[in-house]
């Protein structure tokens, strides 16, 4: 169990989310769009569950979002520049603050890793937080094998441009607002329970005073190779 919630604090968390896919829409959005998380399959005690991450935050203003995620043994924060295609994380470790840039470069070599996929639109449709969301199912071929994913989406609220740095949900077009995530020890399942249009300070996607700035070699030496 250790393992599993040291590899959900240092994972890239969505990146995915949905992040910013709001910033393409033909009137921008800017405010905040909230998820939860639950985990399908997983039987967790109560204490167990009180370790893992419950919901997660998308802050969007302009070009820019901001994910926050809290876990039982720290945060997480990933500031995405969609128009620089650029993106800072923020790792909060037991009061250990540490903050890596990653140029676009760095991104693609990250998406490129993901194993390659197959994207099926349907014509089902899912109301989500208030708007009606398109459905596709991508099947995933990786090491261990294939298996598929439902993803529901909303165009209404950008295209697939927000998604540069989303892996196998790169070809989506629209923000995602219910996936999951697969790790080897567990499933995970974001679903979008509210959309709040709301003024965001500019100040959210700034580096804090007290991170210190690292490189990734550096990072991975203080975290035992994880990032």
């Amino acid at each position: 169990m250790k393992s599993a919630r040291i590899r959900l604090i240092f994972m890239i968390i969505p990146a995915f989310l949905l992040a910013g896919g709001n910033l393409f829409a033909a009137q921008p959005f800017e405010g905040v769009i909230t998820f939860r998380i639950t985990y399908p399959g997983k039987k967790l005690t109560e204490s167990q569950l009180a370790l893992f991450p419950k919901a997660l935050s998308v802050m969007i203003k302009g070009g820019r979002s901001r994910t926050d995620i809290l876990t039982g043994g720290g945060s997480r924060v990933e500031i995405t520049d969609h128009q620089e295609k650029t993106k800072i994380k923020l790792l909060n470790m037991m009061g250990q603050k540490y903050a890596i840039k990653y140029t676009t470069e760095d991104i693609a070599k990250e998406t490129a890793k993901e194993p390659p996929v197959e994207v099926e639109l349907t014509t089902n449709t899912k109301n989500i937080a208030g708007y009606v969301c398109k459905n596709a199912v991508i099947t995933v071929n990786d090491k261990n094998g294939k298996y598929t994913i439902d993803v529901y989406y909303a165009p209404e609220l950008g295209g697939k441009q927000a998604n540069f740095d989303k892996g196998i949900y790169k070809d989506i077009d629209g923000v995602l607002m219910e996936f999951s995530m697969r790790t080897p020890e567990m499933t995970m399942r974001f679903t979008a329970n509210s959309v709040e249009k709301k003024t965001v300070s500019l100040k959210e996607f700034e580096i804090p005073p007290d991170y210190a700035i690292l490189s990734k070699d550096e990072l991975k030496s203080k975290i035992g190779g994880k990032e």
